[in-house]
């Protein structure tokens, strides 16, 4: 992780080609620190922070004054720092009796904020959590009287989780967290604070502007999805092609230990909807041994969506293994014990994340959690199914090769499609792909849950959600399109994407064919589309020209009277 001073270097280079997003920072202790540290982080990360920052302990009047810069300045994040030192000097000037009212007022006081803004702004909202002061008048009975600060502090971050639950535009950086992990005299420096009014030290502002800067990101697109990893002396101990099945170490005694624990994390995350992938020199009977019969093995060959194992260099199987899945190499991570491996594939695909592992595998885990890499803005039940559906998806691929028509490959899949509205229980998933979805997306708009509900409510938009299944199984919802009342006449295409795992399977002909019908049989005699270009979404550059759309001024256009339904091989449930 960089030093401050070098995010600072940061802010001298050129931010100009870089995705812009407008955030407030409102704290009530100094924050100008914080500001650059969080610009110079911007910048390793491609994204163009312009921040517009608070005065000196003027966060409730920016919020609740309706005529303040904040408002002026029309924000699409806002970051909201509140001190647990001066949460301190509130409890300190409570009356004897009130002590244990601080964390109800403090999230009251959360709430009449979060209230104020979202009336004036569709922002998102980033919270710090409040790290731990223990001021030692209880001792450890502070743990069991909730007139202790501690006692309220950790019922204020408990309060502040249970209120992101259920507020789709409220995220909490965890600065707890950050403290737990680096302790105290790091993140905080009395003498700093009691001149400078500043609450982190310089030592800590890069983490937390990482962190920070890790959420932004995620709410833009910008987050790992697959990790990629080595097997011997990575995932267990020992050779397995030298030292046989039985003499690998996994288990719960000795190194083994750490292996094993090594393993329960990649099966959480691949739980959790991270893509989880293989690449070993090996030969792959062996290499598929300890998945199929290792009685301590944590990770199965179920767990893998591919797995890759061969004597060919890492670096042309990763980008095979990149292939298959259709990610971009920066949405990956890859996990080798080699640092000479480590280092030939990172020069050759630099936009790959490649943690430095440590040498000592018991140290694999905490080395790993330290550095965040797999921040999220939303998760849904469809998570826990992507592994099974790039599994089908390769199997697809397979079968795809036997045919040398491509008419009849698609006819053979026995494709059929669930069109939706958004409701209730597609919401999730519909934010999730808005945020995920970097190449096919037309315009790349990125909606929360809260910003579809609020669509969803309007007269003025209407919407189509796509759910795919094919003779080797259940694809999920692959495809959303949100289209906007422009005119009586006209309907203008909100938001048109789809994931990539279907992509030349004729989704889009599907796609056009339900859109184009209902544009007609609702008396509107035009589909009017866009093309918002990003270094990701090039695939679909000439969409809608391949479509049938005509050109003009900067859009495209389709009249629906003249439209005639285009070839393809799916069938629609009713």
């Amino acid at each position: 992780m960089k030093l401050f001073s070098q995010l600072k270097k940061n802010l001298k280079n050129d931010f100009s080609g870089l995705a812009p997003v407008k955030v407030a920072l409102l704290g009530d202790t100094a924050t100008q620190f914080l500001s650059v540290a969080l610009r110079g982080t911007g910048f390793d990360e491609g994204i163009n922070l312009q921040i517009f920052e608070a005065d000196f302990n003027q966060l409730e009047r920016q919020v609740f004054d309706a005529d303040s810069e904040l408002y002026e300045y029309k924000p699409e994040v806002i970051i909201l720092f509140q001190s647990s030192h001066k949460l301190l000097e509130k409890y300190n000037k409570l009356k004897h009796g009130e002590y244990d009212t601080l964390a109800e007022k403090q999230m009251e006081l959360i709430n009449n904020l979060c209230i104020a803004i979202n009336t004036k702004l569709n922002a998102k909202i980033i919270c710090y959590n409040f790290s731990e002061i223990d001021e030692g008048v209880f001792g450890s009975f502070a743990n069991k009287t909730p007139s202790s600060f501690i006692f309220q502090l950790r019922k204020l971050n408990y309060e502040l989780m249970l209120y992101a639950v259920k507020s789709p535009n409220f995220y909490i950086c965890d600065l707890s967290a950050i403290q737990n992990q680096v302790g105290k005299a790091t993140v905080f420096q009395p003498s700093v604070y009691i001149n400078t009014e500043m609450v982190l030290s310089i030592d800590i502002l890069p983490q937390v502007a990482l962190r920070t800067v890790d959420i932004i990101s995620a709410m833009y697109g910008k987050f790992k999805k697959c990790i990629v990893f080595d097997l011997d002396n990575t995932i267990w101990g020992g050779v397995i092609g030298d030292d046989g099945l039985e003499n690998i170490q996994l288990g719960t005694l000795g190194i083994g230990k750490a292996f094993t624990e090594f393993q329960y994390w990649l099966k959480k995350l691949k739980n959790r909807g991270i893509i989880l992938a293989v690449c070993s020199k090996n030969t792959e009977a062996i290499a598929k041994e300890p998945f199929e019969n290792h009685p301590d093995m944590v990770l199965h060959l179920g767990d893998i969506a591919v797995f890759t194992a061969n004597w060919d260099n890492k670096v042309d199987n990763i980008r095979k293994i990149q292939n298959t899945l259709n990610i971009g190499f920066d949405a990956m991570v890859y996990l080798d014990d080699s640092p000479f491996e480590r280092n030939i594939v990172r020069e050759h695909i630099p936009e790959l994340t490649i943690p430095e592992l440590p040498e000592d595998p018991a140290d694999y885990l905490e080395y790993l959690y330290t550095l965040n890499l797999f921040e999220i803005a939303s998760f849904s039940n469809e998570d826990t199914e992507r592994t099974k559906q790039y599994q089908i998806a390769a199997k697809r691929n397979i079968e795809q090769q036997a045919y040398i028509n491509e008419d009849a490959f698609l006819a053979s899949l026995d494709m059929v499609l669930r069109v939706e509205p958004l409701n209730r229980f597609n919401t999730p998933r519909v934010a999730q792909l808005t945020q995920r979805s970097n190449q096919f997306n037309l315009r790349t708009v990125r909606y929360t849950d809260a910003d579809i509900e609020k669509l969803a409510s309007k007269g003025c938009h209407y919407s189509f959600t796509f759910t795919l299944s094919d003779k080797f199984g259940d694809n999920g919802l692959i495809a959303v399109v949100i289209l906007q009342k422009e005119d009586n006449e006209t309907l203008f295409i909100d938001t048109w994407l789809m994931s990539c795992r279907v992509l030349k399977r004729g989704m889009e002909n599907f796609v056009l064919n339900t859109i184009a019908n209902f544009a007609k049989e609702s008396g509107f005699a035009t589909l009017k589309g866009e093309y918002v270009p990003t270094p990701k979404n090039g695939i679909v550059k000439d969409h809608y020209s391949s479509l049938g759309f005509f050109e003009k001024d900067a859009f495209w256009i389709l009249n629906t009277n003249t439209y005639e339904p285009k070839q393809c091989f799916i069938t629609q449930k009713l």
